[in-house]
């Protein structure tokens, strides 16, 4: 008798584990994990690291200088170069204490809670789609390795030269971020980031008595933030926000210092390229004020570049033996996926259909969670 394809053979054991994989993703939710507080990861650090190596993969996890640490996995006796590399992060942005505002809960087909979407349900698509493809005997053409990292939400700083070697020796990245809306669209394309500190400096002087003779940051500043609103060009993808300004030291004092944060968002390198010369090219406008951009961090886009182009097609070829259409997408966050295409074929967005990212209605949908857990099986399954 001819066996069922394997997109059939994986639905079919996913049905049968379903609740326990509830179980699983409620339980990593339940153990509240902020960036801010590494301490707070490590039990669900020590889960995962359980789970692993219940699949009888060789487990390590290294201290994070400033964050929890992160754990990478594999199965013994696998090549350390060529392999498919399973990213994902276990912090969230919640602070301990908001399961008690916003506790996980189950209605119908959805299941709420912080931390769910963005992005521990993924991380249980990388568990149960490994033990479906041990339990089914199915073999793996390319070697598997897991990374887990506990500092995403904040730029992955701890964790970046980690997991930029880890996509040097690999083959093909899959992350497993959440979904783009209700589709479930795939992230074939992120824009790049670039955050920096424009620090002013100018005169102090009394207002009342020598105004003339003070020179402000502030009015220097509001010049500084009206140029860089008119960079803006959201036709061609690029976005300047001035999210935070401060200055001055009091009201009777001309304002001899001020500073603003500014995030920036690029379709591509070229771009980013462009709009750093153009923000490090300004002048200031009056006589006497100095500034300075500091702690420019960059993010380089993930582009729809044609090395990436295969796994997408992949993506697509398994989503209709598994009687679904996938679609792509471009969104303005980023993820470690924007690291790792700079080195490997990536594709991101490979987890949790539903919506809420750092929101309290933060959810997501049982039955796709079961649909991309077949997914993601299907493609570590693929040539």
């Amino acid at each position: 008798m001819p066996q069922d394809p394997l997109g059939k053979q994986l639905q079919e054991w996913l049905l049968l584990h379903c609740e326990e994989m509830i179980e699983f993703v409620s339980q990593l939710v339940e153990m509240e994990s902020p960036t801010s507080d590494p301490e707070s990861q490590q039990p669900v650090i020590r889960t995962l690291a359980d789970a692993f190596q219940k699949l009888g993969m060789e487990v390590a996890v290294r201290p994070g200088q400033s964050s929890g640490g992160v754990l990478q996995a594999h199965f013994a006796g696998e090549t350390d170069r060529g392999y498919q590399l399973l990213l994902g992060h276990c912090d969230t942005v919640w602070p301990i204490g908001t399961l008690l505002e916003m506790p996980l809960r189950r209605e119908g087909n959805r299941l709420a809670g912080p931390g769910l979407f963005d992005m521990k349900s993924g991380l249980g698509h990388m568990v149960f789609a490994l033990q479906a493809l041990r339990d089914l005997k199915v073999p793996r053409p390319l070697p598997v390795r897991v990374l887990i990292n506990s500092d995403e939400e904040i730029g992955s700083t701890d964790s970046r030269d980690t997991i930029r070697r880890a996509a040097e020796a690999a083959s093909r990245v899959y992350v497993l971020e959440p979904s783009s809306g209700n589709e479930g669209k795939l992230k074939t394309a992120r824009k790049g980031i670039a955050q920096f500190t424009l620090r002013i400096t100018g005169k102090a002087s009394h207002a009342g008595l020598a105004p003339e003779e003070g020179v402000s940051a502030i009015l220097e500043l509001a010049n500084v933030v009206k140029a860089l609103w008119e960079l803006n060009d959201l036709e061609r993808g690029l976005s300047v926000n001035v999210g935070v300004v401060q200055g001055g030291l009091r009201a009777n004092v001309v304002a001899p210092e001020a500073s603003a944060r500014v995030d920036v968002r690029v379709t591509s390198q070229e771009q980013l390229k462009e709009i750093e010369s153009t923000i490090t090219a300004l002048q200031p406008n009056l006589p006497g004020a100095t500034f300075e951009v500091e702690d420019w961090i960059s993010h380089l886009p993930l582009e729809r570049k044609p090395v990436h182009r295969p796994l997408w097609k992949q993506a697509q070829k398994a989503a209709i033996e598994l009687g679904f259409e996938l679609q792509e997408t471009m969104v303005g966050g980023g993820s470690d996926g924007n690291l790792t295409g700079q080195f490997a074929p990536t594709l991101d967005g490979l987890g949790a259909v539903g919506g809420g990212a750092h929101a309290r209605h933060e959810f997501i949908y049982l039955d796709r969670m079961l649909q991309r857990t077949a997914l993601l099986g299907l493609l570590l399954a693929s040539g």
